[in-house]
């Protein structure tokens, strides 16, 4: 099995973890505050499902050595904050699909990376500034991002 593809089966298996998550989610906590956070349980999961494509995205610029976004922490809290303004009223299903879809479309992305797209490097402000190898996006924010709010949504 080559890199790209244990990378994707990787983020396959949290997302399919978050996909359960929200499955198991009783109907009457979907919208109480998520453990730790400042958002509800129904819109960080959206927010995770939601930030599948465009972490993909990064992933694939850095992978093609193309131009990277000048984004900052700022600029990602602010996206937060009105992601959680527009997601307040979304529901498990609306959740569940766009986990699915978006998550078989960023695998799917993953899949087609050579082990030298997997290598090359990139720079961007949120990352501190510092070279990120494509693979490092990977396994730090496709992979670490949804882990990191799984807790959350579980409670």
């Amino acid at each position: 099995m080559g890199k790209a593809q244990e990378l994707a089966d990787r983020f396959e298996q949290v997302n399919n973890e978050v996909i359960a998550a929200v499955e198991s989610c009783p109907d009457d906590k979907w919208q109480d505050a998520a453990s730790g956070e400042e958002r509800q349980v129904n819109v960080v999961a959206h927010h995770i499902a939601s930030s599948h494509g465009p972490i993909a995205g990064l992933v694939k610029a850095i992978a093609e050595g193309g131009e990277l976004p000048a984004l900052t922490g700022d600029m990602i809290d602010a996206g937060n904050a009105e992601h959680a303004k527009t997601a307040a009223g979304v529901s498990k299903s609306q959740t569940i699909e766009l986990l699915r879809s978006g998550g078989r479309e960023a695998a799917d992305s993953l899949r087609g990376l050579s082990d030298e797209q997997l290598a090359k490097t990139g720079s961007m402000p949120l990352f501190g500034d510092q070279p990120w190898s494509a693979q490092d996006a990977i396994e730090r924010v496709l992979i670490g991002h949804p882990q990191g709010h799984l807790g959350s949504i579980k409670g």
